[in-house]
């Protein structure tokens, strides 16, 4: 654990089942997709499989004992090179918690936790409209253009 002022940064396991809970709950509020993130929890044999990946990344921002922020990034191992990337999928703060470098901080602790991992660079994705998160990662990292696609699997 890492501490920032008065928050404690933390990397979940599968046994950390309230948190992974309260995070949740959050990125369903700052996403304003509860029902996503709330409706359909995943079985617990399900977390045990999931985290028992090490590509798997989950860190947590903890505040007078609750999560006020938190972040999911997987590690992609590469062909092309003995190396990796992270990518950074989900990253929230509670809205409360909000500019207080939080975030920045959450993308700080997955800096370090890339470099033991032997990671080259963190990418994400913000959508267009999405000012605060353009504006948080264009002040850590270079923007691209690049155009994103869902190819349905089924």
């Amino acid at each position: 654990m890492t501490t920032y002022a008065d928050v404690t940064f933390q990397q979940l396991t599968a046994s950390d089942q309230s948190r992974i809970k309260e995070l949740l709950t959050l990125f369903g509020q700052a996403f304003d997709e509860v029902e996503t993130y709330s409706g359909q929890r995943p079985s617990q044999a399900y977390m045990q499989r999931l985290f028992a990946q090490d590509c798997f990344i989950v860190l947590t921002a903890i505040k007078h004992g609750t999560v006020v922020g938190g972040l999911v990034a997987y590690e992609l191992m590469k062909l092309e090179q003995e190396r990796s990337e992270i990518y950074l999928y989900d990253l929230a703060v509670a809205s409360g918690h909000r500019r207080q470098g939080i975030a920045t901080a959450l993308i700080r602790a997955l800096r370090y936790l890339a470099v033991e991992r032997g990671a080259y660079v963190i990418f994400v994705q913000a959508d267009g409209g999405d000012d605060p998160a353009i504006a948080l990662y264009t002040k850590l990292g270079t923007p691209e253009a690049v155009c994103h696609f869902d190819i349905t699997v089924s």
